[in-house]
């Protein structure tokens, strides 16, 4: 019994004893408290010192060579003139506009039966943009043709008629001097001959009339064909076959008043819009840079045409028109531009 009772004395707990606390290793505490602060201070330097302490080193590759960094300017450096910023007194913007464009349309109101053009194309100054039917107008040319050749016809009869009465008249005057006709006689064919005459004179007049009513007639239906009337590009082409075309809009909503349009490009130039406070400061001939806004680092050679002597009320500017002096394919109407006008020695 005895064995028995120390044994479970053994197995109690005593709750009243307080088990010791684990200890803290200071080590390990110490060393996170340290890193935290170190990356704390890593990321405030990164974000006040900017962009430009942020970017990635240059990354090579096998063959040694570097790779840009992301956002170098790898463009090639532009040609033409190049101009410091104290030689550029004046900045202003425009657009490219052309002084020969055209909406070529047709003279007379017309069915189309063809079209030759497409945008895009070139054609010469000539050359055949499109057709209308000309059915009815070829038929009033050779009715005025035919009519020519009966008026031609009744004018020989009358020289006819002319040539028998003059040869009457010239035996009349041999027989006269024998006193074997009378002068009634000879009177009436005197008058006859100048009634001749005179006719002659009207058919004659006549043809020539109907000659112009054959070339009226002939320009019409010419005007049945429409032509480029100078040398350029089709910008827009605005009508197809079996539409009507007119010159103006008598026709409604469904009438086209023009084929296409062509634009010289050759005539290209710049217009600006100046403030009138810094007009002063542009003259005629005065060089100028011009940067497409599609190709800004193009810098293109240009020079002041002309000052247009008048102001827009409106916005207080003055309108400035510049000579391209380089010609390229790039450079295509209503493109917006800006310019740069430089210091005049």
């Amino acid at each position: 019994m005895s064995d028995t009772s120390s044994l479970l004395n053994q197995l109690k707990i005593d709750r009243e004893e307080e088990a010791p606390a684990p200890a803290i290793p200071i080590k390990p505490v110490f060393l996170t408290a340290l890193g935290t602060a170190l990356v704390t201070a890593s990321i405030t330097a990164a974000l006040l010192s900017g962009p430009e302490t942020s970017k990635p080193a240059p990354i090579t590759i096998e063959t040694g060579e570097k790779i840009a960094e992301p956002g170098a300017n790898t463009a090639p450096a532009p040609s033409g003139i190049i101009a410091s910023d104290e030689e550029r007194i004046l900045n202003a913007s425009g657009y490219i506009t052309a002084r020969r464009m055209a909406t070529v349309s047709a003279e007379t109101m017309g069915l189309i039966t063809a079209v030759n053009v497409e945008e895009g194309m070139s054609v010469s100054e000539g050359e055949v943009l499109a057709t209308l039917d000309d059915s009815v107008a070829r038929v009033s040319l050779q009715l005025a043709e035919a009519q020519v050749e009966v008026l031609q016809a009744r004018r020989n009869s009358v020289q006819a008629q002319l040539t028998e009465a003059q040869r009457r008249q010239q035996r009349l005057d041999r027989i006269s001097s024998r006193n074997l006709t009378s002068e009634a006689e000879r009177t009436a064919t005197e008058a006859e001959v100048a009634r001749l005459q005179a006719s002659l004179e009207s058919a004659g007049a006549d043809i020539k009339v109907a000659k112009l009513e054959v070339q009226r007639q002939r320009e019409r239906l010419e005007d049945h064909t429409i032509r480029a009337p100078f040398s350029g590009i089709v910008t827009v082409k605005n009508a197809q076959p079996g539409e009507i075309v007119a010159p103006s809009s008598a026709g409604g909503g469904f009438t086209r008043t023009g084929i296409c349009t062509l634009v010289d490009m050759a005539s290209l130039e710049i217009e600006v819009d100046v403030n009138e406070a810094f007009i002063g400061r542009v003259s005629t001939g005065q060089k100028v840079i011009a940067n497409l806004d599609a190709y800004p680092e193009w810098d293109i050679p240009a020079s002041v045409i002309a000052i247009i002597p008048t102001a827009d009320r409106a916005k207080a500017t003055v309108r400035v028109r510049i000579r391209i002096d380089a010609n390229d394919s790039r450079i295509l109407p209503d493109m917006g531009v800006k310019v740069a006008f430089l210091q005049t020695s």
